[in-house]
């Protein structure tokens, strides 16, 4: 069973990727609502994909996702942001993003982002 993380600080957030993500089939979603968190969720629950906010109070979407890739540069990492500076983007590339989500986004773009990398059936 594929599992995917929703990483957002902000609950609306975290609780309408998830509906999208079980309203188009994926059903084991894991919520965390910081960067610390993340880490230690990947490391216990060891999600296939995560989807992961930049902008966050105590550990950015930027350096969650160094330390994710440190540990398992296997799981595919898609970042969120309302804010998408070429700077920033580049800079999530850089550092092992597999794709980049702009805020306000179409549930299709999130189903697309996450069916690279798993299928329903997983």
């Amino acid at each position: 069973m594929s599992k995917i993380m929703v990483v957002d600080d902000a609950n609306f957030m975290r609780m309408m990727l998830k509906d999208i993500l079980q309203g188009g089939g994926f059903n084991t979603v894991i919520e965390a609502k910081s960067g610390g968190e993340a880490i230690i969720f990947t490391k216990v629950e060891r999600p296939e994909v995560v989807i992961l906010d930049v902008t966050m109070p105590d550990m950015d979407g930027i350096e969650a996702l160094k330390k994710i890739k440190n540990f398992d540069p296997n799981i595919k990492v898609i970042m969120c942001s309302s804010m998408g500076q070429e700077d920033m983007v580049e800079e999530c590339f850089n550092q092992g993003a597999d794709d980049f989500i702009m805020k306000p986004f179409k549930p299709e773009r999130i189903i697309q982002a996450v069916s690279q990398y798993i299928s329903v059936s997983d």
